[in-house]
């Protein structure tokens, strides 16, 4: 079976300014990737590379002609297993790039067989969830206004970054204005132990579903520390990227986050579902900022998860690329007519 295969860098900006506690972007990089077979059937994916993973646009641009030469040599893409542990033994790193070909393969297969790709899973698009929508770290006021327009969208699910000296009142600011939503907030490390605990006490009083990553995922004991003292549930976010990552985290939070770009497929993904379950843990589905190119194959993992964090496209400006239906946030899989991951181009 004869396969060709493309990637393109492409720079996507970002409708507001997107801070977290480690700094702040106002664009998106990421890299397209299709791969078509002789019958004209093409299979798109995406990567959303992250610097803090030691990715950029860059080195998945470096790394592509090697992975894509994997599902040409294999040929066949219904060899999923095949390709995918070719691809980890052709490249150790770059999870973002690997993803990318992973997720363009699972489309053209899902295409071939005329079905979208919850289907082919064997899920039930009725056993879905909705996302949530993330308000950067900024000025209180200006938090306060992306707060009303995610309100005014549609969105009753929302994720608020946190990491400064101003977190209670951020937290605060935004309970007043949007006193109903389900909240959860998310530190990026950037909290100490004993810090993470103290102000952990004071956000409780907020109706806080749950903490993500409190402390440095540098620092496996303190996020013990946290987890035995939080009255609170906390969300292990950059301490989970691979499998392997399960059981280290397992005494140490209530719920485990994953996300394409950091563990490298959509099968090494449902691995670490499987896994997390095993170890009494809850699954959370997160996303960098990204394109539907990617973002659309993580929403076939909804069935299987208790939280999504998918809102990357949503944040852009403007995506090429068209994906799931979430109308009001809400992954509607069912509503998807499109047959694959749904990405299509606009």
């Amino acid at each position: 079976m004869t396969l060709e295969t493309e990637f393109e860098r492409r720079t996507l900006p970002l409708e507001f300014p997107f801070g977290i506690s480690r700094g702040t972007s106002t664009e998106a990089e990421v890299v397209f990737v299709t791969i078509e077979d002789a019958e004209g059937a093409v299979g798109v994916g995406g990567a959303g590379p992250s610097a803090h993973y030691g990715e950029t646009p860059e080195t998945v641009a470096a790394v592509l002609p090697d992975l894509l030469a994997v599902v040409e040599e294999v040929g066949d893409p219904f060899q999923l297993e095949r390709i995918e542990r070719r691809m980890r033994e052709t490249v150790r790193r770059n999870p973002a790039a690997r993803c990318a070909v992973s997720i363009a393969v699972h489309d053209l297969v899902a295409k071939r067989l005329d079905e979208p790709l919850y289907r082919y899973w064997g899920l039930d698009p009725a056993e879905t969830i909705e996302t949530s929508y993330t308000i950067g770290l900024d000025d209180v006021e200006t938090m306060r206004e992306k707060t009303e327009t995610a309100l005014e969208r549609g969105y009753g699910t929302l994720k608020v970054k946190l990491g400064t000296d101003r977190d209670v009142e951020i937290v605060r600011t935004i309970r007043s204005v949007a006193p109903d939503v389900r909240l959860f907030v998310d530190a990026n490390e950037a909290w100490t132990p004993r810090e993470a605990v103290e102000k952990i006490d004071r956000l409780a009083e907020f109706d806080l579903e749950f903490v993500e990553q409190p402390v440095s995922a540098e620092d496996p004991e303190g996020l013990r520390f946290v987890y035995e003292r939080s009255p609170l549930p906390i969300a292990a976010d950059e301490s989970c990227i691979t499998l392997e990552d399960i059981p280290r985290i397992a005494d140490r939070c209530d719920i485990a986050n994953l996300k394409l770009m950091k563990c490298g497929g959509l099968r090494e993904a449902k691995r670490m579902i499987h896994a997390a379950r095993a170890h009494g843990l809850e699954v959370m589905c997160g996303c960098m900022n990204e394109s539907n190119a990617s973002i659309a194959a993580a929403c076939h993992l909804a069935p299987l998860i208790d939280y999504a964090d998918l809102d990357g496209s949503l944040l852009l400006d403007e995506d090429p690329y068209a994906g799931v239906p979430m109308p009001d946030g809400e992954i509607d899989l069912a509503g998807l007519e499109r047959t694959g991951t749904g990405a299509a181009l606009e």
